[in-house]
């Protein structure tokens, strides 16, 4: 085996300045009432986005029925057009603990 394989890898790694979302299909956000405000505490309210994890972030798995303002830290593109075609519209709020860790 060549000396290369054998030796320990060191060095630099981006890992702790990786941002974790926890995903929320746009099908799920159907489960709020028509014209909701629904922000990351609602939907940990409502068992959507469980887990520890830097921010929320919607996808656009499903189709939304319902007319909803949507508070979350990032959107997939195809999420954001699912959710004004159905009349709503998308708010990026930020995350004081990313910008912190960013910081870093």
């Amino acid at each position: 085996m060549p000396l290369i394989r054998k030796i320990p890898k060191r060095g630099f790694n981006n890992a702790r300045f990786k941002v974790y979302y926890l995903p929320v299909n746009v099908a799920l956000l159907n489960n709020f009432e028509d014209g909701a405000v629904v922000d990351p505490e609602a939907m940990k309210k409502a068992g959507l986005a469980n887990g520890n994890a830097d921010g929320i972030k919607i996808l656009s798995v499903g189709d939304l029925e319902k007319k909803l303002t949507v508070k979350a830290h990032a959107f997939s593109d195809a999420a954001i057009k699912k959710i004004e075609a159905a009349g709503g519209s998308c708010e990026i709020i930020s995350n004081l603990k990313i910008q912190d860790k960013k910081k870093d």
